[in-house]
């Protein structure tokens, strides 16, 4: 069985930023890239707003420039996805891709949260040309255009009162009578005179030529299709935590997020730390993903030196 002081399961914002302070503290840390090798920010085609990059940057050239940093400091990026894991002793155990077993002195989870999408054949089509799971990463490229929100919980809420500062016009699709949202966040909604709110509307389709230039939606009420001219098409209806083969080992809230001490990256199981979307909720940004992957690395470092 392999022996490694330092492993971080996760290859995006979190994981690689990671890879590169444990790299240098001369942990020679393992990194997994699991099953989207850079992460979801990969799908993301131009990010305008992480620091460093005046000129914007591809989710796949940032996270290419990050696992180059990493390497260069001695981590070694190798594909593969966890399968199973053992935190009960104070090695802890990983079994990758179902036969390669593995011990570490202390591991890092940094396998992120996938966005949830309706399940449209469409999303998959135009997916970086209008369709989008993050306003505060795209909702620039929109500005003085017509887009949809989709959703009706506080999440939609946000992201349809942050595009309509950017947006000519923004449609919010939800499919029961109601929001879900908040008292507040529906009272700031409805008092924005660029949102509409379609609803008890559902979507069926995109359409577009080079992009997304419309929806087409079905009034749940009566049946009948109603079609919107749009430039983007945002889903709000929340992420889902990687979290699954942790359950049961790692403390998880009522979402499957990983829980951390406050005001640190350490779980709940000594030596084993978690950062990026898989432990943060609220941000899901790739700078404060970073930030926490950081954070870990420090606490890592810290942890292995005090044994």
């Amino acid at each position: 069985m392999e022996h490694l002081q330092c492993l971080i399961i996760g290859s995006g914002p979190a994981g690689y930023t990671a890879a590169i302070y444990a790299g240098r503290a001369n942990l020679s840390p393992v990194l997994y890239e699991g099953i989207q090798p850079g992460g979801q920010i990969t799908t993301t085609t131009e990010i305008e707003n992480f620091p460093g990059y005046p000129q914007g940057v591809t989710g796949f050239g940032l996270m290419e420039d990050l696992r180059k940093q990493a390497e260069r400091f001695g981590a070694e990026v190798r594909s593969g996805i966890v399968t199973s894991v053992d935190f009960s002793c104070e090695k802890k155990k990983v079994t990758v891709d179902g036969k390669t077993e593995i011990e570490a002195d202390a591991v890092i989870i940094a396998t992120g949260a996938s966005a949830k999408y309706l399940g449209l054949p469409d999303e998959t089509k135009y997916a970086g040309m209008g369709v989008s799971a993050c306003a505060t990463c795209d909702g620039f490229f929109y500005r003085k255009k017509n887009v949809a929100v989709v959703g009706g919980g506080d999440t939609a809420c946000e992201e349809a009162l942050y595009l309509s500062g950017i947006c000519n016009k923004v449609y919010m699709i939800v499919r029961k009578s109601f929001l879900r949202a908040s008292d507040i966040m529906q009272k700031r909604v409805f008092e924005t005179p660029n949102v509409e709110i379609l609803f008890e509307h559902e979507t069926r389709s995109l359409f577009g030529e080079n992009g997304v230039e419309g929806a087409v939606l079905q009034d749940t009420k009566n049946g009948k299709e109603v079609r919107i001219a749009i430039d983007g098409f945002f889903l709000a209806i929340g992420h889902t935590p990687n979290t699954k083969v942790f359950a049961g080992v790692i403390d998880l809230d009522e979402k499957g997020y990983i829980q951390t001490k406050s005001g640190t990256q350490q779980t709940n199981v000594e030596g084993v730390f978690a950062a990026g979307d898989v432990a943060d909720p609220v941000y899901q940004q790739a700078i404060t993903a970073a930030a926490s992957g950081c954070r870990a690395a420090i606490e890592l470092e810290k942890y292995l030196r005090m044994k």
